[in-house]
């Protein structure tokens, strides 16, 4: 990933104030590079920059990816991650538009920024773009199929046309481009409010009120942490493979099974209740992996009960300092 000849490596992370761009941006800074993070804060946080503020090697610009190109960024620009797009379901379906937008034209000016410093493009796509879940595994070579007219059509479609955007700008201008396809991740700084049954189980968990298990909680989940996911963006993005790439964990994980490991880590007095489920119960997507493992020697290294552990301990100190 480093520049030719560069001592001080420069990275632009878009959204790199939201969960897993922030830590995106401690991993670059760990590495040694110059970060530059942009974001307008309509769901990146603040607090999950705030530890950087004294950081030397760390700049953050308030910037609507949207209407703003690359005039006040600093060059030259070693690799841009676009990490800019709303990813809860509260989000990205309170303003379809505005979705869309940032998958457009957001996208197209972090592009933009990428070929005006010959810097090498990570674009961080979603298992959003296979479509509906099934039972087998998602593999890069799957034609995804979603219905544009679908509620979640303006998701849906904006992350297919990012990852065509991204292919059109290296077929077409040579730019050194890779995608990534994130599945589920969890982790520190987390938003406990996006609607994941993980979520609702943390939330749960530090209030001490029980974890409700939704139907039998024979349904499966796939969850990677969050360092095992920034490394896989790292990876990506210090090869030449321009992807697609599944980044997550392949193995499922009952949601039952992830409630008792919850409140196992919470601690004795956690219950766990059975609750009806909802009409239409959210299948899991599962990657597979060997793509990652054979081109950029990576799979997730963290098992559920560690990064559970770290995640909850988290959250704990956390509301400590805060309360």
């Amino acid at each position: 990933m480093v520049g030719d000849g560069a001592a001080e490596p420069h990275a632009v992370v878009t959204g790199g104030a939201g969960f897993l761009g922030s830590h995106l941006c401690d991993a670059l800074i760990a590495s040694g590079y110059r970060v530059t993070c942009v974001d307008n804060f309509e769901t990146g946080r603040t607090a999950n920059v705030r530890h950087l503020d004294d950081e030397p090697r760390f700049t953050l610009l308030r910037r609507d990816l949207k209407e703003c190109g690359d005039g006040d960024l600093p060059g030259p620009v070693d690799v841009v991650y676009h990490l800019a797009a709303p990813a809860a379901p509260s989000d990205y379906l309170l303003d379809p538009v505005a979705t869309m937008r940032i998958a457009s034209t957001g996208t197209l000016n972090a592009l933009d920024l990428a070929r005006s410093r010959s810097a090498r493009f990570v674009l961080a796509s979603t298992s959003e773009v296979y479509g509906p879940a099934g039972d087998g595994v998602s593999r890069e070579d799957r034609v995804g199929q979603v219905d544009p007219a679908d509620g979640y059509g303006a998701y849906y479609e904006s992350r297919r046309f990012a990852e065509a955007l991204t292919t059109a700008y290296r077929t077409t201008y040579d730019l050194r481009t890779a995608i990534a396809r994130i599945f589920n991740t969890y982790g520190p700084r987390m938003r406990l409010d996006d609607g994941r049954v993980l979520s609702r189980f943390i939330r749960q968990a530090l209030a001490g009120t029980p974890l409700t298990v939704p139907g039998p909680g024979t349904q499966t989940r796939s969850l990677c942490y969050v360092d095992d996911a920034v490394a896989g963006l790292l990876a990506l993005a210090g090869g030449s493979y321009p992807g697609p790439v599944n980044i997550g964990s392949p193995e499922p994980v009952s949601v039952f099974t992830i409630a008792q490991e919850v409140a196992e880590i919470a601690g004795p007095d956690a219950e766990i209740v059975f609750v009806e489920p909802p009409v239409a119960e959210t299948q899991a997507r599962r990657p597979d992996i060997t793509l990652a493992a054979q081109l950029l020697g990576w799979r997730p290294r963290t098992s559920v009960h560690d990064g559970l552990t770290a995640t909850l301990a988290w959250f704990r100190r956390t509301r400590i300092r805060h309360a």
